[in-house]
């Protein structure tokens, strides 16, 4: 049983509510050519489409003087032809550079979560985090391609087709950008509600996921304790709550929609009313009222097209606002300066005076730990459940920093050991053995990945593995499933101890690591322990009298302290503790 308290799992923290558009530029630039060639195409495609009003308007002019339609239809023709040649194009551009924009985005993020600090990753939610990496970065991908280049391109044929329409009939024109200036207005007051609704829709999903995490990672559990209707309606209120946000996100769409439409609508029937009057007076010619409601027509949809991309362009920044919440977590640097070369014998380990607590408002776990273990030999910590143990191991890896005091590895504070200098001395058994999705092969490999062949059949065969490589049907090449579930507890525990050792590490820190084995292979791997500790420094947290009674040195911890330090025989006479700890239920006798 581990005796390590953390937190519960929290939100990652607060950013402010809008995201700056300049991270967005950021992402987008690296792709800038091909979004420029994209964004040119559809551009060329827009001024194509913006000449159609005027061919119909010399269709028009052409019938009524009865000429030839030859020249104007042919005109017409290849406009149409080459326009949506360029609209197909472009935007087909810009989606490839989106999908590049995602990749980006992606790797940058993954390069965040993988290292983050154990801290962070035990405080949050892990669903919550795929989530970011998942469906927030897919919201980027248009919004990083078609949505900022299309929203330039419609507010160029825009301000085209403004220019036209004055340049047509002024009076028309001033009814227009009346309509054009409420749409604005509308707008102004939607957008930033289209965001908000947007990071609230994509953290409850967020949520979801994190349910159905929790769900997974101890599916057996569940189902043993008859949870399922229980946990069903906790993941399905989940999901009712991603809906309300998501229709809530929905319905500001759906108002920035109808803020473009209705006015533009508005505009048709009123230049329609006030040119038809015109035309019947004689003030305008039926030509010019016809391109005016043509291109009034084709505004339509740059407008609608502008007011899509502003959409988009809020669910983009909301998504880019919890993408970059990432970026605001404590995260473990990539690299550090080398040390000098490190002796090839074992690493020695110091505590002095450690005091250490998980977070600001958890009590202590440690209250001025002090011992030392160094060179070749086994030390066991034993201990009542909670006393600190486990702990211990967290702060020689610097899954955590200590709150006062020191830790030192070959006489170094591990706080001023490059990270991967420290973690490549070491090899750390969990307690609960984690094996990871993939082959066999991969998981013993993980920490050694230019292992020779002759190496990994050696650990194979000091861990006792020999036999489940042989039952297994492809032998190292077989998969072993989510989290190991082929596997037997002692098999996984095996696995964990094996990918340790072809570390040939100089510290070996073993939590537990018999503890799910019976007492034929907890005897090998007594064996292996001690054969390690012949050639390297071990620590182990121990709770059977076995493995304690061959260390060389034994620590007693007890509520945070180390109570006693000694060999098994000086223990059992001179510490109480330590005497009913051997007598009791932790260590059974040999």
């Amino acid at each position: 049983m581990t005796d390590t308290t953390t937190a519960a799992p929290a939100a990652a923290p607060e950013a402010p509510a809008r995201a700056p558009i300049t991270r967005l530029w950021v992402y987008a630039r690296q792709h800038l050519r091909l979004l420029l060639i994209g964004g040119a195409l559809s551009f060329a495609g827009g001024i194509v489409g913006l000449v159609q009003p005027l061919i119909a308007m010399d269709v028009i002019d052409t019938l009524s003087a009865n000429e030839s339609l030859t020249r104007p239809l042919l005109y017409l023709t290849a406009v149409v032809v080459v326009g949506g040649a360029l609209t197909a194009l472009g935007p087909y551009l810009m989606q490839i550079a989106g999908q590049d924009v995602v990749l980006t985005v992606r790797k940058d993020l993954i390069g965040r979560l993988v290292r983050l600090q154990v801290a962070e990753v035990d405080r949050l939610k892990p669903g919550d985090l795929v989530s970011r990496l998942t469906s927030d970065t897919n919201l980027l991908r248009t919004v990083a391609s078609t949505t900022v280049i299309g929203g330039v391109t419609d507010v160029f044929m825009i301000l085209g087709g403004i220019g036209l329409m004055a340049w047509l009939d002024p009076v028309l024109f001033g009814t227009t950008m009346a309509m054009v200036a409420m749409v604005t207005v509308m707008m102004l007051f939607i957008m930033p509600r289209i965001q908000n609704a947007t990071v609230d829709s994509q953290k409850a999903l967020g949520d979801m996921g994190s349910l159905l995490e929790r769900i997974f990672s101890a599916f057996r559990t569940v189902k043993a304790s008859g949870a399922e209707d229980h946990e069903i309606a906790r993941l399905e209120g989940a999901a009712t709550t991603a809906r309300d946000k998501g229709v809530k996100a929905s319905l500001w769409e759906a108002l920035a929609g109808v803020a473009a439409f209705m006015p533009v609508n508005i505009a048709f029937l009123l230049v329609l009313g006030v040119g038809g009057a015109r035309v019947a007076s004689g003030a305008m010619e039926v030509g010019t009222l016809i391109g005016f409601l043509l291109l009034l027509f084709y505004l339509m949809g740059p407008i609608s097209g502008l007011v899509a991309s502003l959409s988009q362009l809020q669910t983009g920044l909301a998504a880019i606002h919890r993408v970059e919440e990432v970026a605001n977590l404590d995260s473990e640097a990539a690299q550090g300066e080398p040390r000098a070369a490190a002796s090839e014998g074992p690493a020695g380990v110091t505590f002095e005076d450690v005091t250490f607590r998980y977070a600001e408002d958890l009590p202590y776990v440690h209250h001025g730990v002090t011992f030392a273990s160094s060179g070749r030999g086994l030390t066991a910590l034993v201990g009542p459940s909670g006393a600190g143990k486990t702990t211990v191991f967290s702060l020689i890896e610097r899954f955590y920093p200590v709150t006062t005091g020191t830790v030192s590895v070959d006489g170094v504070d591990v706080r001023d050991w490059p990270l991967e200098d420290l973690r490549g001395v070491i090899g750390y058994v969990e307690q609960d053995a984690p094996v990871l999705d993939g082959t066999l092969r991969e998981n013993l490999v993980m920490a050694a990945q230019d292992a020779t062949e002759s190496e990994i059949a050696d650990v194979v065969k000091t861990a006792r593995l020999t036999e489940l490589v042989e039952k297994l049907p492809d032998g190292l090449e077989s998969r072993i499933g989510y989290r190991g579930t082929t596997l037997s507890g002692g098999e996984r525990q095996r696995v964990a101890i094996a990918r340790a050792l072809l570390r040939k590490p100089r510290l070996l820190l073993l939590d537990e690591a018999t503890s799910q084995l019976d007492a034929a292979n907890e005897a090998s791997l007594k064996q292996v322990m001690l054969d390690a500790a012949e050639r390297t420094n071990v620590l182990v947290v121990a709770h059977r009298l076995s493995t304690v009674t061959s260390a060389d040195q034994i620590v007693v911890f007890d509520a945070g302290i180390v109570r006693a330090v000694g060999t098994h025989a000086e223990l059992v006479e001179k510490d109480d503790l330590y005497r009913d700890l051997a007598a009791s239920q932790l260590l059974t006798a040999a």
